[in-house]
Parts: structure tokens; sequence; C-alpha cells
């Protein structure tokens, strides 16, 4: 036992220390390892397995929805580029170049992919030539480079891995319909699959995506009070459009611009279910996304060990033929208290305990990671009772998440109380603002708060701005973030 209290003191308090937490966690959890190259993480096979997942449920929500995935280089022209002025001067302090071959430079630098708008504006201009080729609706699953500064594991890194919508229109109308469509995709999935609960919202100008008309988000927050921006989708206006030429012959027999999109998820939304979920035991995974959802511990002395394997391994195939990810640690090499605190660490919904005890009494243990509640399971329920459990453990994590972000969230009226909220009460502000770039930045500069949205339902109207008393245009969320 003195093994298994060592491995739990391994893992820094979330109250001592949130940031080591989170590093402790995520590499005792076996989920990512550093890479060689500065701001670049390794993901191991526990951490992709994450993003396959997330991959998957979202994959079928954009096929859904009609889009179809495509792949487009991973280098751009600097001509492309400067095409797009607003849209590269957002990028620019993080763009890597390449601007030479073996011993030749190139005749013009090439820009490592921070986002494919540009190319892909480029291909649509030559793809493009009818109202008949209209809506195109394309999804790009990829990588692109950064260059961050200050980098945190899936949240921040230099190289991540995302989905990067792209979508072209002959209306204004259908953009904007495309655009909240895939907002309240991002939304579904990260509240039903990922049980975190976000505030839907419009980025003020300041925040919103270089070269776009609007920007729309949805945030989280963090066991730390902090935000994290899950997912985004932009209505580009004609602006890439004009830019790269990407005009249709419409049915009026006019040639006109193309309404575009984009709209992206990105490894950061694995940070965030981490930070959400999480406690002092290491991960806490929600059901529908963990790639286990129910672990097997056989237990007892070596004299029962054959019978109590034996029951263990028709449990496997019982609840895998149920439709229930199933995994069996029968290893001798360690207690089961280590095992235990191991599955615990790496936050596997259910944790199912069989010993010879168990099988006189014709049941099984069932342990809960949300909750820590021990249930003894008749042996003939366990598909039914696993599965409703299992719905059950994904619901109260939502629901949990939720109480959070509402007890951490209040409307302030002043700079003073919006201080207070964000740094010493740890949570959201929701204030008024009047609309002017500078009461924003001031904001930002007293109370290192930035405005995270303009949301589409808040749950009171503010009268008058934060920063300057005169009345409020916008009732926007303010946090600290990632």
């Amino acid at each position: 036992m003195a093994k298994d209290k060592e491995f739990v003191q391994a893992i820094t308090p979330q109250g001592e220390d949130f940031s080591r937490w989170y590093i402790d966690v995520i590499t005792k959890a076996n989920l990512m390892d550093y890479a060689p190259v500065r701001g670049c993480i390794v993901f191991k096979p526990d951490g992709f397995a994450l993003w396959e997942a997330v991959q998957r449920e979202l994959d079928r929500r954009f096929k859904e929805t009609g889009h179809r995935n495509a792949y487009f280089p991973l280098f751009i022209p600097e001509s492309f580029l400067q095409k797009e002025k607003e849209h590269v001067e957002g990028f620019n302090p993080e763009l890597p170049w390449v601007t030479e071959v073996g011993d030749e430079k190139l005749e013009e630098r090439l820009a490592v992919r921070p986002t494919s708008e540009t190319i892909i504006g480029h291909m649509y201009s030559q793809w493009i030539q009818s109202y008949r080729d209209l809506p195109l609706l394309i999804n790009q699953w990829a990588n692109v480079v950064r260059w961050e500064k200050r980098t945190l594991p899936f949240l921040r890194t230099s190289e991540f891995l995302w989905q990067e919508g792209h979508t072209a229109h002959a209306t204004e109308q259908e953009a904007r319909e495309e655009t909240e469509r895939m907002l309240a995709v991002y939304t579904d999935f990260v509240e039903n699959e990922l049980a975190i609960p976000v505030l839907q919202g419009q980025k003020t100008p300041s925040e919103q995506f270089p070269g776009a008309v609007a920007t729309y988000s949805i945030e989280a927050m963090m066991k730390d009070g902090k935000a994290v921006q899950a997912g985004t989708s932009h209505y580009l206006g004609e602006n890439f459009a004009r830019s790269f030429d990407i005009r249709f012959l419409d049915k009026d027999n006019e040639r006109k611009y193309a309404h575009t999109t984009s709209w992206g998820l990105s490894t950061r939304i694995l940070g965030a279910m981490i930070m959400v979920h999480g406690d002092d035991r290491g991960l806490q995974l929600p059901p529908r996304i963990a790639p286990t959802q129910v672990m097997i511990i056989p237990i007892g002395p070596a004299k029962a060990r054959a019978q109590v394997l034996e029951a263990a391994q028709q449990i496997q195939t019982t609840l895998r033929t149920a439709g229930i990810r199933t995994d069996m640690d029968a290893s001798e090499d360690v207690s089961p208290g280590w095992k235990f605190n191991e599955y615990e660490l790496r936050g596997i919904p259910i944790r199912l305990e069989i010993g010879p005890r168990d099988l006189e009494a014709g049941q099984a243990i069932i342990v809960r990671r949300d909750s820590g509640e021990k249930l003894p399971v008749a042996l003939a329920d366990l598909g039914t009772r696993v599965d409703e459990l299992l719905i059950d453990i994904q619901a109260s994590m939502l629901e949990n998440a939720r109480a959070f972000l509402r007890n951490h969230s209040r409307a302030v009226h002043s700079i003073e109380q919006l201080h207070e909220v964000v740094r010493t009460e740890k949570g959201f502000a929701l204030a008024g603002w009047c609309g002017d770039a500078a009461c924003e930045a001031k904001v930002k500069e007293e109370t290192g708060a930035t405005s995270r949205n303009i949301p589409f339902s808040p749950p009171e109207r503010m009268p008058t701005c934060v920063a300057c008393q005169k009345d409020a245009a916008y009732t926007v969320w303010f946090g600290r973030s990632y």
C-alpha cells in the first residue's frame, strides 16, 4: 500500500498549483511527451486515442451536414498571404518561413500553414465558375504551425492538430446560416460528448479572426477560472473572395463574388476537457469520449486466480458485445490498490472489480470514477447496468461542470468588481461595454481579462460600460484566458 500512497502524492494538488497539476496529470497519465523542438509535443497512444475519438464524432457530424473532407498543401506562397493584408498581419508574428532548399534559396518564401484560407481561396477560384458549383462545403483534418512564444501542451503549442472547414456560398444569408450552423455543431459536440458547458457568442472586433466580417465562439471555463476558446466559426463575407477572385455566374447571368466561411476546432479541446473535469486523483474522462469506458480488475489469492480470470474474461466479452469499450488488467506484478490508483489517474469512467467472494455472491463491484461510489451489481445484469451508469456519469459530469460555471460567474458594474471576479474569485465577469476599443483595452490593461464574447442570450443586460460608465451598447463576458 505504500506504493499506492506514493503514487497519489506524485500529483500536485489543484489548489496548490493548478498549472503544475495539469503537467503532472498529462505526463503521468501517459498522454504526451515533450518533443526536441521547442513548443512541440509528441502525442502518445493514450493521448492520440482521445484525438481520434474527437475526430470520429466531429467527422460524423460534419458529414451529416453535407461536408466532405479534402487536403491542401502545408506550404503557402508568400504572394497568397499578401493578397489578404489583414489576414497575414494577424498571423505574421507567428509565421515560420521556408526560404531555401539544400544550398538554393527559393524565389518566393513559403509560409508553413498557420491556417488555410488563402491557399483554399486560390483553389476555390478555379473550382467555382457557376451557381451550380455552390455551395462548396469542404473540411480538412490537418496540422498547423504558429510559433508561439509561450506554450502549454495541448492548449497552446507551436504545432497542433485541428480541423478547418471552408465553405463558399451564393448569398450572404446562406453563408451566415452556415457560420451559425457550425457553431451549433461545435456546441452540441463539446457539451454532449465532452460534457463541457460553453458560452456562445460573437467576438468583439479586436478579438475576431483576421480578415473576418464576424467571428463567433464557444468559451469554456477551466477549474482555475480561466477561459479556453473551445471553437470558432467565421463569416468572411466577400473579403477572401475578392482577394482571390472567387466569382461565379449566377442565375441572373451576372458574375458575383462568393460569400465564404471558415470554422475550426483543435487539440486545444483536449486540454480543456482535462482542466474542466480533472481532480486531485488525475484525469476524469467523459464516458462518451473515453477510449476505455470500463477497466476490469480481477482480485483475490493465487489459488482462486484461474476461476476469477475466467469470470473476468466472460464479463469482458459480455460488455464488449453490448458495445461497451472494455479492457482488463490481469497483471500480477503490482497490487490491486496500485491498479485502482492507476486507472483513477487515467480517468477511466468505471472500474469493475471481481474476486472469489463476488463470484460466490453472483456479482461484481462497480466503482464510479466521478463520485467514487461502489455498487454491487448482479453478473446477469452487468450489460444493462453498466450502460445505465455510463449514461448517468456523462450527465453528472456535464451538470457538475455547469454548476461550476454558474458558481464562478457573476455580473459586475465596475473595473474594480471585474478585477475581483477574475483575479480573486477566479471566474468570468458579465459586464457592459460601450463599444469603444479603448475601454476594452483598459479592462485588459488593469485586470488581465479579455473579452471572451458577446453572448447571444446573456443572463442579464448590463446597462453601463464597465470602463467609462457610459451607456452600454453590448453585454460581454470577460475573463482571463489560456
